[in-house]
């Protein structure tokens, strides 16, 4: 069934490069309106996805959609590419101001001098850089490049606007300041967009909607909440880092709660699985506490284990615990709690986790 919502959609979608298959999708549309996050590997196809979406690259078989209507021949492409702006991972400009880098695609579809003036101006305020107006295009920094790049496409007001990896080679305090700024302008202008990218904070504090590309495949789209926290496969769980991944059978299913029999250790867990099945369990280290001794009845977590600590590493602002609970176990705990805690390599230690804290997979392979 169609999205009636759709801007853009595609129709049994194939890509074929020197005889290999790098794209297969039955179906996937991009709604009006919507901040849309491609996610995956390298090598998943997401940039090649980017281009067919664009009109850029023709696929050897299947439909690009625009409103409803084929874009099939030449003139149809080219209308559509008049309603559309691309911004890549590395800022091409010509080497003139910055002013003139902006307002180059207005003069080509002949706006008038004072209109293009009026919204030059406007977007190189939108994102900060009015300042560099008349500097050369040769002088700025990575930054201010990737600025001038988002301010000239955002000014030719396309209908929808494709970021490949725009931010990836910026370093973080400049990445954070940009894409602020550029999450304000979509809210702002209701732009669609569909943004290429391996930062996953950047996918979930943007999008309304990821969608998860594997070997030329969308396996999973949804909001970032449910793509985070509900995987549909070991695939999508390690990606979107459920760090903990543990195979075992469900032995019984009392009142919707599964156990789960792993490494000998009963692990209890809400999800739709039947006494016998093969799962995975599947848990986010944010969602696991460490105590020095057994909480026992003062936890509301079903799940509480004697465990033993293996590694510790640091990660941003949190560190990184592996436990040894006759199964691993991944904890992230703030630097605050590790020094309360004074949590050190083979310190004896109890893990716990809500049952509502795991996700449930059943394994495809044995049903």
């Amino acid at each position: 069934m169609s999205d009636t919502n759709a801007i853009i959609s595609v129709e049994d979608l194939k890509v074929r490069l020197g005889g290999v298959s790098i794209l297969d999708i039955p179906s996937f549309s991009v709604r009006q309106g919507e901040f849309l996050s491609l996610i995956g590997p390298n090598g998943s196809g997401k940039s090649t996805f980017l281009l067919v979406l664009n009109s850029l690259l023709k696929p050897v078989s299947g439909r690009l959609i625009y409103r409803g209507e084929p874009v099939t021949g030449r003139d149809e492409a080219f209308r559509y590419r008049r309603k559309v702006s691309m911004v890549f991972q590395e800022p091409l400009l010509f080497d003139t101001t910055v002013y003139k880098n902006v307002a180059s695609g207005l003069k080509i579809r002949g706006l008038k001098r004072d209109e293009i003036r009026e919204r030059v101006m406007r977007y190189l305020g939108w994102f900060n850089i009015e300042h560099l107006a008349q500097r050369s295009a040769r002088k700025l920094s990575g930054g201010e490049a990737q600025r001038t790049s988002l301010a000239r496409a955002f000014a030719m007001e396309p209908e929808v606007i494709f970021l490949d990896e725009p931010f990836s080679a910026l370093d973080p305090p400049t990445r954070h300041a940009i894409t602020d700024d550029l999450d304000r302008i979509v809210s702002e202008t209701g732009i669609t967009t569909i943004m290429v990218t391996h930062d996953q904070s950047e996918a979930l504090r943007m999008s309304d909607r990821i969608a998860v590309m594997h070997d030329g495949g969308i396996v999973q789209v949804g909001v970032p909440s449910l793509v985070m926290n509900n995987p549909v496969n070991e695939f999508v769980a390690n990606f979107v880092g459920m760090d903990t991944i543990l195979v075992g059978n469900v032995i019984r299913v009392v009142d919707g709660m599964a156990t789960v029999l792993v490494s000998g250790k009963e692990i209890d867990a809400f999800g739709n699985a039947g006494s016998g099945d093969c799962v995975y369990c599947c848990i986010r280290p944010e969602n696991v506490t460490i105590e020095l001794t057994d909480p026992d009845d003062l936890t509301s977590a079903r799940n509480t284990f004697p465990a033993v600590i293996r590694d510790i590493s640091s990660i941003g602002p949190f560190l990184k615990v592996i436990l040894d609970c006759g199964f691993s176990l991944t904890a992230f705990v703030t630097r605050e709690a590790f020094a309360v805690l004074d949590l050190k390599e083979g310190k004896n230690v109890y893990a716990s986790f809500k049952a509502t804290a795991v996700h449930l997979i059943r394994d495809a392979k044995h049903p």
